[in-house]
This record gives C-alpha cells, sequence and structure tokens, in this order.
C-alpha cells in the first residue's frame, strides 16, 4: 500500500475547505486507501495554525487532532534534517523518510521544488488524486 505524508497545509485545508481536493485526500486515508503517516511536529504545527491563524477554540482544534492521529501512523523521527530554510518543512521530510513514505503531499513550493527527496515523490493534492485515482 501507498505510504504518505500530508503537509501541514493539506490537513489545514482538508479542515478549512469542505468538499474540496485536501479534504477528499485525507479521506482517502481515512478510508485506509492508503497508509497516512504523521509526527507530532506536524500535527503541533497543525494545532498552532489552527489557533493562532484561524482562532479556532482549544475544544475544536483538540478534535481536529485526535482525528488526524486516529487517521494517520503517528512516527517519531529519529535524526534531523536541515536542508529548507523553513524549520517545519524539514520536520515533514524527517517524518517521510523515518515512514520510509512513497510520497509527500503537499502545496508548499519550497517542498515542491524538490519534487522528490531520497526518492520520495513530492507532489501536489490534485497530482496526489490523480494518482491513487482508480
Amino acid at each position: 500500500m501507498l505510504k504518505v505524508v500530508f503537509d501541514t497545509n493539506v490537513y489545514i485545508s482538508a479542515f478549512l475547505t469542505k468538499k474540496g481536493r485536501a479534504e477528499e485526500a485525507f479521506h482517502v486515508a481515512a478510508r485506509g486507501e492508503v497508509d497516512l503517516y504523521s509526527s507530532v511536529p506536524i500535527i503541533t504545527e497543525m494545532a498552532g495554525k489552527l489557533t493562532g491563524k484561524f482562532s479556532w477554540d482549544d475544544v475544536t482544534v483538540k478534535r481536529a487532532v485526535k482525528f488526524v492521529a486516529s487517521v494517520a501512523n503517528i512516527v517519531k523521527p529519529e535524526g534531523r534534517i536541515d536542508l529548507l530554510g523553513d524549520d517545519p518543512d524539514n520536520r515533514i521530510l524527517e517524518c517521510a523518510r523515518h515512514a520510509g513514505a512513497d510520497i509527500i503531499v503537499t502545496g508548499d513550493k519550497h517542498l515542491l521544488a524538490l519534487k522528490e527527496f531520497e526518492g520520495i515523490r513530492i507532489v501536489t493534492i490534485r497530482e496526489f488524486l490523480g494518482l491513487i485515482a482508480p
């Protein structure tokens, strides 16, 4: 089964844009069509953005965190990566490396510019949905 890591922006878009591509991608993972992996730093960043940038209350953020944790395999990456200037992007790469992921799904231009990392493809949500379409 395809091993996938979603960037924080995918989770946030899934929660904020109903019936959008990100929500569809998350539902693909929730249905077990792919193996989704995440890490505490990714989920922590997601929670921080939902609280700070989008003014979600603590109860709603905790529900979102629990939902992601119930769908994703949570890993604890060992070893730091310092490849990109935006440190949270490095946490995505660490998670993907540790999980042995096949794909990173993101909307982040810095990650997308890499195209791949250690054999892990880096794709947009649209590309991801195209890859898994029957």
